[in-house]
């Protein structure tokens, strides 16, 4: 079963993953392919989503969007950019001392495309950074 956390916040409209670094490394690949999918461990939470759905799309940039009736988060852009947040994936899976990562479109965002829903992304180790 796969262990990894994906909630919905309507409040502030931004997604949180917590995940294992396994699974992090995983939906990383699928983010540099630019297909897959990658499920959420079932939960009874009402802002629980399913998973995240990775898609190719021309971009430019990366857009993460809300497929609300299919209650998933889908990944899509061109390779350029999609290669960007992908290795922001693999560092947070391999970040050993915890934090999390704040993904926010802003004007003039280097890779991240008007439109995209803010995503945090949880250390396998949790919590803040340990200095």
């Amino acid at each position: 079963m796969p262990h990894v956390i994906l909630l919905c916040d309507p409040a502030y409209g931004e997604v949180d993953l917590t995940a294992s670094a396994e699974e992090l490394h995983r939906l990383a690949s699928a983010v540099t392919q630019g297909e897959g999918l990658v499920s959420a461990t079932p939960s009874p939470d009402d802002h629980a989503l399913a998973g995240i759905e990775v898609r190719e799309s021309p971009g430019p940039g990366v857009l993460i969007l809300l497929d609300s009736p299919r209650q998933l988060l889908v990944i899509s852009g061109d390779p350029a950019a999609r290669a960007v947040l992908a290795e922001n994936l693999h560092g947070m899976a391999d970040a050993e001392d915890g934090g999390h990562l704040h993904i926010d479109h802003y004007p003039g965002h280097f890779y991240l495309a008007e439109g995209s829903v803010p995503l945090i992304v949880n250390s396998p180790h949790g919590g803040m950074p340990a200095r």
